[in-house]
């Protein structure tokens, strides 16, 4: 019989956190990032980067112009398993393609908060069911936005789709492609970018700051470098001291990914995987879950369904295409109608006509008969 070791200070309530621990490394975890902007920013290489693995293939970019015609931005989802020293986490990837692609951009967000909004609302009517033991939870804990690297500032695009998304989901701003702004200009940019966020009330988020955590001075840090400057590669370059590092290779030397004097690669992949991954998850489940469920039970009855609301830009190109063609064809139906009514107007009065000419005809006959028969009573006598 195995015997208990021996309390030598405490009770053990120390020990819960191991157990913890325990459990967590024997579950694994899941962790799902959505990643949001224009084409050609390089969202697909800065996800293999930051994993160091290519979950999603390169995308070519000859093959977007033929779906100029969509108007539409889709949502596609890549799952992926990860392990590093036996702990595995599930990892769920969505991008969104074809978002800001468009001449016309207006409601191009439409499809991404829906998508946000139908995650929270599939988890809480699992929540409602009688088994629970399995739940899929696509729910997003951070959201990437990628902005473009003008120089000048946020664009209107840019500053809807922030503010709708950051009332929902975890939202991180990067500027791409940061090795195409000097520093002087990437500094500044960030500063305009920081002034727009904060005068347009855009929630971003901000790590917690514990002042009697080690990591308080790390919190801090990360908060300072929003929005993040990015440079993603997942190329191997050798640098002019003869290092092998990921970056960019140009004429004027090597902009590398990890170097923090060259970009905030290595700060984002802190706040999102490192230290910060467990709370951009709490944060989900108690603010934004929670803000969504309680939203919808003051407005819903237990077990009633969501209203779908057809704000989807190519619902409404359909809905007033065939509203266009409803009313031509009760133009038409009008004018055959009126047409009609006239032929009948028409009609009626020839035959009125005819009845009172052959009425007319009748009524002189009938003198005429009246006078014969007079004629001939005279001449009987």
């Amino acid at each position: 019989m195995a015997s208990v070791a021996p309390i030598n200070d405490g009770i053990g309530i120390a020990n819960l956190p191991n157990q913890r621990h325990k459990i967590v490394a024997k579950r694994g975890a899941h962790f799902t990032i959505m990643v949001v902007g224009e084409s050609g920013l390089g969202k697909t290489t800065l996800i293999n980067t930051l994993f160091s693995t290519e979950l999603s293939p390169p995308k070519n970019y000859n093959r977007r112009h033929h779906k100029q015609l969509d108007k539409l931005t889709e949502v596609e989802i890549i799952k992926a398993e990860l392990e590093e020293k036996q702990f595995k986490v599930k990892l769920t990837v969505i991008d969104t393609p074809g978002f800001g692609d468009y001449v016309n951009n207006s409601d191009s967000w439409t499809p991404i908060v829906e998508f946000i909004d139908d995650q929270h609302e599939a988890y809480m009517r699992q929540e409602q069911q009688p088994q629970r033991s399995e739940k899929t939870d696509l729910r997003v804990h951070a959201c990437l936005y990628f902005i473009r690297p003008t120089g000048h500032t946020l664009k209107p695009l840019d500053i809807e789709i922030m503010k709708r998304l950051g009332t929902r989901v975890n939202l991180i701003p990067v500027v791409a492609k940061a090795d195409t702004l000097t520093q002087n200009d990437l500094h500044t940019f960030k500063q305009r970018i920081r002034e727009v966020v904060n005068a347009q009330g855009i929630r971003i988020y901000t790590p917690p700051i514990d002042p009697e955590d080690e990591s308080a001075d790390l919190a801090r840090a990360l908060t300072e470098a929003m929005p993040f400057s990015i440079i993603g590669s997942t190329e191997d370059v050798q640098t002019s001291d003869g290092r092998v590092v990921k970056g960019r290779e140009y004429l004027w030397g090597v902009a590398e990914v990890e170097n923090e004097n060259h970009c905030d690669f290595k700060k984002l992949r802190s706040l999102l995987i490192r230290t910060h991954m467990l709370d951009l998850v709490s944060t989900t489940e108690e603010i934004h879950y929670e803000n969504y469920r309680q939203q919808q039970m003051e407005t819903r009855k237990f077990g009633e369904p969501k209203v779908k609301k057809l704000d989807n830009p190519k619902f409404k190109e359909e809905e007033e295409a065939l509203r266009k063609k409803f009313t031509e064809q009760v133009k038409a139906e009008e004018s055959r109608f009126r047409k009609w009514e006239q032929h009948l107007i028409a009609e009626r009065d020839r035959l009125n006509k005819d009845l009172e000419e052959a009425h007319s005809a009748i009524k002189q006959l009938e003198a005429e008969l009246d006078g014969l028969n007079y004629n001939r009573g005279t001449n009987r006598r």
